[in-house]
């Protein structure tokens, strides 16, 4: 029995990992639990010396003084004093007097309105929630079909887990050792493209079924002409100002990605206070909930550390990297497989608990089989954004659930009873939007040069096909052909361990390997250079 322990250890820690997570014990907690207890065993089973956990201490100082992740805070908080300010209010009344007279005009509305309030908050509960108080009752009024109606709020507002700046951007861009400003960078056009499919999705249904999206009656355009005009300009400013200093200060290199959310939250703040509604009570419900949104990943993260401490001790990354670079079908192989088993997770855990728990253990396979790591974050997030949407555990149905009518209500405007929305309804207008989404990974998949062109290189040429093999080399940087853009990890000299190296690649902060730890017995860590170096930048922005 303990030899089958000893030469089994990783697949056996990480299966008791998903027990433990399926029985319904904290991510953080689960975690933590399955790192001590079976580092303790494999102390006791001489895997491991005694002084294996001295290493620790440091890795959780690491986390402490991970300056990237301050970028969370700054961007919840900035989204939290927006939504409160009235700026998604003022948005979606008034877009939607702009698109009132087309059919389908409000849905539009929705939609145009949550990629803005995505590239401004950066926070999916704020853009549902929102959304859901002000433009659902005004939608069920004027005809909308129930399903399509929760469907294009619930996905419009998931908009804002891949349009910059994105939180799962900022975990993502961290567990992979990469930029966050090149992963907002390949995340633009992606991001966009997504929101197109939901508009042309609205548009085939106002095609088929044009009662399902009827046009705003015109004794209810209120507003026209230059009044209108004057209207748009006084409703879009702010917010495209709010989005330069965040979003256009990282890509040009003036700030980082934590500096711009510094700037983004000082801007929110005044956003607030020009519009009058800045008080303690708003700032400090701000900050409260910023306060456990922080502490929750941060709490998952110290988990992650402990759990990678004797993962790795026990060659669980290279276990996990061959079995994932051994699977039919080489890189896309390997794509098909990866995307369907973060899609399936996803029904069970948070973005959070995905980033910091699969992400790192993909990452340094994906790396060895030559793909970029930015496209391959870019790709998980919009995967990760299906975690928000199918049912029955998407986050965006129960905020939607939270504040859709429960029970049949009188119409305001009307006066007419109207009847409530009911929980399935909600769920049957997610699914074609989850559908929507499985298109994109395709297309992302089919088309890497939308992301690719972070490394502001000439894709006028058309991406090279997926090859089915292991690549052989790494891409030509001066024209982005991939393998999927990434350099793959070098072959081992003569009389080197089998593990691959991963000096060539950083380690993600999550789940790494430690490198200032005791080495018991297991693969040789390369030695630590004088000064670490910063993350790679191909040509791209410096944050």
């Amino acid at each position: 029995m303990e030899a089958f322990i000893i030469a089994n250890m990783a697949p056996i820690m990480f299966a008791s990992l998903v027990v433990v997570l399926l029985l319904g014990y904290p991510v953080a907690f689960a975690l933590a639990f399955n790192g001590l207890f079976w580092g303790i065993i494999g102390i006791s089973l001489g895997l491991f010396h005694p002084t294996f956990f001295q290493a620790l201490p440091e890795r959780i100082f690491g986390v402490m003084g991970n300056e990237t992740l301050l970028a969370i805070p700054f961007f919840t908080f900035m989204g939290l004093i927006l939504e409160r300010s009235g700026m998604a209010e003022e948005l979606l009344e008034t877009v939607g007097q702009l698109f009132g007279p087309i059919r389908g005009g409000l849905a539009y509305a929705v939609i145009f309105v949550g990629a803005l309030l995505a590239a401004t908050t950066g926070v999916v509960a704020a853009s549902v929630i929102a959304m859901g108080l002000i433009s659902l009752p005004i939608m069920l009024r004027y005809g909308y079909d129930r399903r399509l109606a929760s469907g294009v709020i619930a996905a419009s507002g998931t908009l804002a887990q891949i349009i910059p700046p994105s939180l799962v951007l900022i975990v993502m861009a961290d567990q992979l050792g990469k930029s966050v400003g090149d992963m907002y960078e390949g995340a633009i056009v992606p991001g966009l493209v997504l929101s197109s499919l939901y508009a042309g999705y609205i548009l085939l249904v106002t095609l088929i079924k044009p009662h399902f999206a009827p046009a705003l009656p015109k004794e209810f355009r209120t507003l026209k002409g230059f009044q209108l005009l004057v209207r748009v300009v006084v409703a879009l400013v702010p917010p495209l100002i709010l989005i330069f200093l965040v979003l256009g200060t990282i890509f040009i290199g003036v700030a980082t990605p934590t500096e711009g959310g510094a700037m983004g939250a000082v801007g929110a703040l005044a956003l607030a206070a020009i519009k009058r509604r800045l008080n303690w009570g708003i700032v400090r419900q701000a900050l409260e909930s910023t306060t456990k949104l922080s502490a929750f990943v941060l709490f998952i993260l110290i988990g992650s550390r402990v759990f990678s401490l004797t993962f790795y001790g026990v060659d669980g990354h290279v276990w996990v990297e061959h079995l994932l670079t051994g699977l039919p079908g080489g890189v896309l192989g390997f794509l098909v497989v990866v995307n369907a088993l973060v899609f399936v997770l996803a029904f069970f855990l948070d973005f959070f608990e995905l980033a910091f728990i699969v992400v790192p253990l993909l990452g340094p396979a994906a790396a060895h089989l030559g793909i970029d790591l930015i496209w391959f974050g870019v790709l998980l997030g919009i995967n990760m954004q299906t975690a928000f949407m199918h049912p029955p555990f998407g986050f965006s149905l129960f905020y939607l659930r939270s504040v859709a009518p429960k029970v049949p209500y009188k119409d305001r405007v009307t006066g007419i009873l109207t009847q409530p929305v009911t929980t399935g309804q909600i769920y049957w207008g997610a699914i074609p939007f989850v559908c929507i989404q499985i298109l994109m990974i395709g297309l992302t998949i089919a088309f890497p040069g939308m992301v690719m062109r972070y490394q502001h290189v000439d894709h006028s040429a058309p991406p090279a096909a997926i090859d089915t093999q292991q690549p052989a080399g790494g891409p030509d940087f001066n024209t982005g052909q991939p393998n999927f853009g990434a350099t793959p990890a070098p072959a081992p000299e003569s009389g080197a361990p089998a593990a691959p190296n991963f000096g060539t690649t950083p380690a993600p902060s999550g789940l790494e390997a430690p490198t200032d730890g005791p080495n018991f017995g297991n693969a040789p860590t390369p030695e630590a250079p004088a000064e670490q170096p910063a993350a790679p930048n191909f040509g791209t922005s410096s944050g």
